[in-house]
């Protein structure tokens, strides 16, 4: 991974007690060719002061709130600016705030789903269009090197025409009414105003749809969804069932609560082909299984040469030998490792490479907006099928 020279980034929220922004800031700083050195961390300047003596940032570039640090930064003489600003906030605060990053003239990567609606992600597409600048998103599950070598075998057509597609995401941490207790994250995500129209089905059934098409190539036509509140008093929705077309024929289910009890973070994908199937799971995410029709199964291991020789997009996102687990963070920094090298190529003229490339972008992000509002019509229509917008 070129790193050609160090970038400055900033971030807007992840302040005291955030989750997310702190594991955006861990993973953006694993290859030392990012540093943070400014930031709006929260919505109280107070807190965000805090948060930016925490992270050792100078006083002066610790702002009240994200307008100040765009004024602050363009203040600034040009080699001394940020190079990129991570938008870390709850959702109804992405398109503004990634609006205003890029007509700023910035670079943005910002946490999903992208926007509050699809009105907003079609809007922002232009403006990302427009600004010539450099648009991350971050689904991290495609960072992971198993995931990219599922992705470039099924692509290669070792698994034949793809005819069926499992992915789910059980979590059990909000099977009580969590958000009543005062707890942020609880409270953020199940409030309508913040997180948008959808509860689970935003927050992690969009990481679903997005590695489904990611893996596979194939993008969804038609949703045939069921959405369920089963914690009283809660306004959004804590489980769903969706059934799937794929734009090939294949056919797919997918399924994300958050009121599995005991379950912790169990994403996992199943891909069946005519020749081949595969399976990969999030907490086990440094094999992936291959299955043949009349032969032993087979377990692919990160780390190993012949995953590389198999898919050179694995390879750059591996940093370790195999034995040695990478995960979570490093998911993460693969995604940055990418963005940031993209960046050094835009601002030096020069093309990215398709590896540099291989991040999850601002169509991914509309994609993810068209779900989130299909799966709400879908559930709403007394019709079998509701068609994919576009």
């Amino acid at each position: 991974m070129a790193k050609f020279r160090k970038l400055k980034m900033a971030m807007v929220g992840g302040g005291p007690g955030a989750f997310i922004g702190d594991v955006h800031r861990k993973a953006a700083r694993m290859d030392g060719g990012i540093e943070i050195v400014a930031g709006a961390f929260d919505i109280n300047p107070e807190k965000s002061q805090q948060m930016g003596r925490e992270l050792c940032i100078a006083p002066e570039r610790t702002y009240n709130d994200y307008k100040s640090m765009l004024k602050g930064e363009l203040a600034l003489p040009e080699q001394d600016r940020v190079d990129f600003i991570s938008v870390c906030t709850p959702n109804n605060w992405h398109f503004p705030i990634a609006r205003d990053i890029l007509q700023a003239g910035f670079h943005v990567m910002c946490e999903k789903p992208m926007t509050l609606n699809v009105k907003e992600a079609k809007e922002l597409k232009k403006i990302v269009a427009k600004s010539g600048k450099v648009f991350g998103l971050m689904h991290n599950y495609t960072g992971y090197p198993m995931i990219k070598l599922a992705r470039d075998m099924i692509a290669k057509g070792e698994f034949g025409k793809i005819r069926k597609v499992v992915v789910q995401y059980p979590q059990g941490w909000l099977a009580t009414p969590l958000e009543k207790t005062g707890q942020q994250q609880a409270a953020w995500r199940t409030d309508p105003k913040q997180s948008g129209g959808a509860g689970c089905m935003g927050d992690i059934g969009t990481h679903c749809e997005n590695l489904a098409e990611y893996v596979t190539g194939l993008k969804i036509t038609e949703i045939c969804a069921e959405l369920t509140t089963f914690v009283p008093g809660r306004a959004l929705d804590d489980d769903g069932n969706c059934i799937l077309k794929f734009d090939n024929g294949a056919k797919g289910l997918l399924h994300a609560s958050q009121i599995s009890v005991g379950e912790e973070n169990n994403l996992a994908i199943w891909v069946y082909g005519e020749k081949k199937g595969l399976e990969w799971r999030q907490e086990d995410p440094n094999y992936l299984k291959v299955k043949v029709m009349d032969g032993p199964e087979q377990v692919w291991k990160r780390g190993n040469a012949y995953v590389g020789a198999k898919s050179p997009a694995a390879a750059r996102a591996t940093r370790l030998p195999s034995g040695h687990p990478e995960a979570f963070f490093e998911a993460f920094a693969n995604t940055y490792c990418n963005f940031t090298d993209t960046i050094r190529a835009v601002d030096a003229g020069k093309k990215p490479t398709k590896l540099m490339l291989d991040f999850p972008n601002v169509d991914d992000g509309l994609r993810g907006m068209l779900f989130i509002e299909t799966v709400l019509a879908s559930n709403k229509s007394k019709q079998k099928w509701t068609s994919f917008k576009k």
